[in-house]
């Protein structure tokens, strides 16, 4: 999940038809993880897998993905999904930790199910979901039927996303990962893929981070807030143990950079300062030719084998997804499809 930023940002709550006509990144790995993890079987002696169809096809995906995207579509905005590409390098002792809780979950899990204990089995579940590449090929199908593009990253997906807003091809980018500031995306939509779902009794709000903003607020750089990153924590380094988000900002405001701050403190400046430092200032990225970024043609027969005959979506989940198709302009009233005017 990156480096956490939130206690510098002061977000603005949005609604998502404020963001009617803007072309919108959308992190697709961080968003199948959240869909994942909430659509799962919960019934009382369920697994806590992901759903499937009674002919044994994981749907959660999906569900998810057709829900929210009619959703965006409806509103006016234009999604670009943008899946992740090869991890860096950087990132190997990051992901060999989560491969190493996730195995441990996975082993509770099991004796859990062998106990009849469902309610720890489901708990555990949520910890070793996975994303396989049959569901991310999946996915872009569905969005192909939808007409709605997405583009391969060539590292993480929200860095890819943040370099093509910064080029000017996405007014944003959509994702719960704070590392898209730190990658220069110029604004940051958190919550815009659960926007109006209930969390803990409360109405999720879609918020929005401007960059600029939260650097002029702070009175930092760029490179300031990259460094401050680096010495709380992010998946490239641990951090610097005892600094935190305050701590941090009171000595990168004071000593201007990690090296002088190691210096006057004692303490080791991190390994490879450089190459991470580098990963955010120009994030590995895809070029996408702007015509690749234009809505298609919603393929209304196709989506209805793709979900309704080959894995049994109820006519009632499909009608919901028809009826914001058509408020988006995408399906006439007659069935047919149109083409969304960018």
């Amino acid at each position: 999940m990156g480096c956490n930023l939130r206690d510098l940002a002061q977000p603005e709550t949005l609604e998502l038809n404020s963001l009617s006509g803007q072309r919108i990144g959308v992190d697709a790995f961080l968003t199948a993880f959240q869909f994942l993890t909430t659509i799962r079987d919960r019934s009382p002696e369920g697994d806590g897998g992901p759903l499937k169809s009674s002919n044994g096809k994981v749907v959660s995906h999906l569900m998810g993905f057709l829900n929210r995207t009619t959703t965006l579509l409806a509103a006016g905005i234009k999604p670009v999904f943008i899946f992740d590409g090869k991890a860096p390098e950087l990132k190997a002792d990051e992901i060999a930790m989560r491969k190493a809780r996730r195995e441990e979950a996975r082993a509770i899990h099991q004796q859990a199910l062998d106990a009849g204990d469902f309610a720890l089995a489901q708990k555990m579940a949520q910890r070793i979901i996975s994303y396989t590449p049959e569901m991310v090929a999946e996915t872009k199908q569905l969005l192909d039927l939808l007409g709605v593009p997405w583009v391969d990253a060539k590292a993480e997906g929200e860095g890819q996303g943040a370099v093509m807003a910064s080029l000017g091809q996405l007014d944003a980018v959509a994702t719960q990962d704070w590392d898209a500031l730190l990658y220069g995306t110029p604004v940051m939509i958190r919550n815009m893929m659960t926007a109006g779902n209930k969390s803990h009794g409360r109405v999720v709000k879609a918020q929005k981070i401007i960059l600029d903003d939260l650097l002029s607020e702070h009175e930092l750089t760029r490179e300031q807030l990259i460094d401050l990153a680096i010495m709380i924590g992010t998946d490239f380094h641990p951090g610097i143990k005892g600094i935190g988000p305050k701590t941090g900002i009171k000595l990168i405001k004071q000593f201007g950079d990690i090296e002088t701050i190691c210096e006057e403190k004692g303490k080791e400046v991190p390994e490879r300062l450089d190459e991470i430092r580098e990963i955010f200032h120009n994030h590995p990225s895809n070029e996408v030719p702007n015509e690749e970024l234009q809505m298609g043609q919603v393929d209304l027969d196709g989506l209805k084998q793709f979900l309704q005959v080959d894995r049994q979506f109820s006519q009632r989940r499909m009608d919901n997804a028809i009826d914001k198709l058509k408020e988006a302009g995408l399906v006439r009233e007659s069935g047919q499809t149109s083409l969304f005017s960018f």
